[in-house]
């Protein structure tokens, strides 16, 4: 439908009729062309749909401010849940971070404690070496002069014998 007469023109000029009269004949005929034919030109007038326009917007503005606020609101409180989860997303990987921390902490001291008890080893050990070490010397030293004593006592037994066999006698 198209509407016409948007400027204010006054009652119609081809018919000279109040106001009120004039809305109800243009409404008696648009009820009338509509169960009839399709209609090209309506005429309107210009108060009456700025008075109908006012009523609508004064039925359906309120509301619609009112859900227009809190849609805003809505935006505004699902942004700052979206920050709230970031950061608590953060704040898990951070925790993970510092669970791997402490787990390689955990690891290395492991690794420290099987550290020092190979030192510990190895020094007992080399305690240990340098023990024997020190008794083999000795009991080398000690079989040397056990040796040395022997061929000395042989040597004294066989100068011994050598003296006592018998050595023929000179003769004067």
């Amino acid at each position: 439908m198209e509407v016409e007469g948007m400027e204010d023109e006054g009652p119609s000029s081809q018919r000279e009729l109040p106001h009120n009269e004039d809305h109800q004949l243009t409404r008696q005929e648009s009820l009338h062309l509509e169960s009839s034919a399709p209609v090209e030109n309506v005429l309107v007038d210009k108060k009456a749909v700025e008075k109908l326009t006012e009523g609508l917007l004064s039925h359906y503005l309120p509301d619609l401010q009112n859900s227009k606020r809190a849609l805003q609101e809505l935006t505004q409180n699902q942004l700052i849940l979206l920050d709230t989860l970031d950061q608590e997303v953060t704040k898990f990987r951070e925790c993970n971070a510092l669970l791997d921390l402490n787990s390689l902490f955990t690891e290395a001291k492991v690794y420290h404690n099987k550290l020092v008890t190979i030192r510990k080893e190895m020094i007992m050990l080399h305690e240990k070496t340098t023990k024997l070490k020190k008794r083999a010397l000795k009991l080398q030293q000690q079989k040397q002069k056990e040796a040395l004593e022997k061929e000395q006592q042989r040597e004294k037994e066989l100068e011994r014998e050598r003296q006592l066999t018998a050595k023929p006698a000179k003769r004067t």
